[in-house]
């Protein structure tokens, strides 16, 4: 059988296959809002790409949510509430701006015990490295992250990956762990920003006088000197 598929089509595929698990009202609000009946029109095309063996999709949670086809991940799996969270700290920064060059579940060192943020991504013209803590965990094992990202600060390998500018010097992502529970945590190296959500994130920096208030001025020329700029 032959069958022809719209951008639209494409589009949410491929949102699927990068966020690895996306619920209806999530591609409703992305992909449908503008149409009369969003929700109607969102379950009739999901049900023609799961007809169509085009993605997966797992019923255990309501509303639907739906997966790559080679998904590796239980349709019962905990890691689908993982995904979901960093697919609801997507959209929140939807709301602000389209965030750019997104990577889910970055690795940039490229190999295993170096550090795996749950989403890098553009936002607002600054590099963001995200830990999305939905448990809380012990000062040890949170500063354990951190030294991690500060072993990568000082190998340089991060000046070669290739969202890095061009036409300056590199910059090294301020790292932002979404929790609702604060560590006491500290890198001299590189900026350590804790908010419960990207809207308390964009509150912290509404404005230049804040955000000077809040933050310390990062000397490291390493850093690119980058301010962050969230207005």
């Amino acid at each position: 059988m032959s069958f022809r598929l719209s951008q639209r089509d494409k589009d949410i595929i491929g949102f699927i296959n990068q966020f690895r698990a996306v619920d209806r009202d999530s591609l409703v609000e992305l992909f449908f809002k503008q149409l009369k009946s969003p929700v109607n029109a969102c379950n009739s095309v999901m049900v023609r790409l799961y007809r169509l063996g085009l993605i997966e999709r797992t019923q255990q949670y309501s509303p639907t949510v739906y997966l790559p086809v080679d998904a590796k991940i239980k349709k019962n799996s905990q890691k689908i509430l993982h995904f979901l969270s960093i697919l609801e700290i997507y959209k929140q920064m939807c709301t602000y701006g389209m965030p750019k060059q997104v990577i889910i579940e970055d690795k940039p060192t490229g190999q295993k015990g170096g550090i795996e943020p749950d989403l890098f991504c553009i936002f607002k013209g600054s590099p963001f490295w995200f830990e999305i803590q939905r448990n809380q965990y012990s000062e040890q094992k949170m500063q354990a992250k951190i030294n991690l990202y500060e072993e990568f600060f000082f190998s340089d390998e991060w000046k070669k990956l290739h969202w890095q500018p061009e036409e300056r010097s590199s910059i090294f992502p301020s790292v932002i762990l979404i929790t609702p529970v604060r560590y006491a945590l500290s890198s001299e190296q590189f900026r350590i920003i804790q908010v419960a959500s990207i809207h308390e994130l964009m509150e912290k920096y509404k404005n230049s006088g804040k955000q000077q208030r809040d933050t310390k001025p990062i000397k490291s020329a390493s850093s690119g000197g980058v301010k962050i700029n969230l207005t």
